[in-house]
Parts: C-alpha cells; structure tokens; sequence
C-alpha cells in the first residue's frame, strides 16, 4: 500500500537498527503492519515506524493489528505473557517472535508488591541484526503492559543459535513452507 506522511516522524533503519527522522510529505510503501508497528519501504530501503508514530502515515489502518491491551487483573498466568510476546514481530518478517522460534527461556517470579518479575532470554535469526534491541525493548515493553507484572527483563542470547527449523507449525504455515 502506497501512502505518505503527514508529519515528521521517528523511524528506524532495517536492519541496522539506527533512529532517523523520516519528513513530511515523504511517500512510503506500507510492506507489514504487525503488532501495532509498521515496516515501511522509502526507495530500496526499510524502516520500522513505532506505534507511537503511527498518526504520521496517511490513511493506515491497523485494524486487528493494532497492539494487545493490558490483561484484566485477575487473568494473568504464563500464557498472557506468551499471548504479549506474539503481538512482537521482526520488522522483516511476518512472523512474532514466538512463532519465529526466537524465545528460549521464560521465568516468572513473585515480587513482594504482589506482582510478578519476568525474565526471557531470546535470540535473534542473525547475530549482526541491528534491530535485536529495538525487538528486546518491544518484548519488555508488551509483557510490562500486563497489569500484573512489575518488571520485564529481556536478555539477547546466542546459544543455540537459531535456525530456520525453530520456526513453529504455525509459522511455518504463514511462510508457506508446509
């Protein structure tokens, strides 16, 4: 989908994972809109816009992509974090993170305010990938919007290292390699 923008906005290189200031009136092609962010292509080059810049781009509708809200007390239990993680996607390709088979570990403990510490170790598809933060932070960011959870620790790991075969059943099928 080809559209523009309406205002300057911040934006991150694919996948070098640099910040810039893409201008008004630029004109984007819309490649993926995933998890409430946007991959965008201005010539032969991608960036990744944050939900909090989405009013930047003319007539972009998110629809059921936009980001998950907050779990209702009461409902927190491992699979809300696992359902906060698959709304974080690799800007480059249309699968969240779970299903990419990048988490390798998921810890939650009590804290003593009654709410809960999270800890994931997760990985990347390429150990040069300059987005790996950006992605850790969206991770930190949707598990910490859960009501119940304090404090979201994400840790870039390198062992194993990733291969295509981590992907998941459902993964997979979106990729169209089953």
């Amino acid at each position: 989908m080809e559209t523009k923008l309406v205002r300057d906005c911040s934006a991150t290189i694919i996948p070098e994972g640099s910040a810039i200031t893409l201008e008004e009136g630029t004109p984007v092609y819309v490649t993926q809109t995933l998890g409430g962010n946007v991959t965008v292509r201005v010539g032969q080059t991608l960036y990744r816009i944050s939900n909090l810049d989405i009013d930047a781009l003319e007539d972009v509708d998110l629809g059921e992509s936009s980001p998950a809200s907050a779990s209702r007390e009461g409902d927190f239990s491992e699979d809300s974090v696992w359902d906060a993680l698959k709304q974080c996607f690799d800007p480059e390709i249309p699968i969240n993170i779970v299903d990419l088979g990048l988490i390798y570990d998921l810890r939650i403990d009590d804290v003593d305010t009654g709410k809960k510490d999270v800890a994931i170790k997760m990985t990347l598809t390429a150990q040069g990938c300059g987005m790996g933060p950006v992605i850790a932070q969206d991770a930190k960011n949707r598990v910490e919007q859960l009501d119940e959870v304090e404090n979201a620790d994400v840790q870039i790991v390198w062992e194993p290292v990733w291969s295509p075969q981590m992907i998941s059943d459902t993964g997979r099928k979106v990729l169209g390699l089953e």
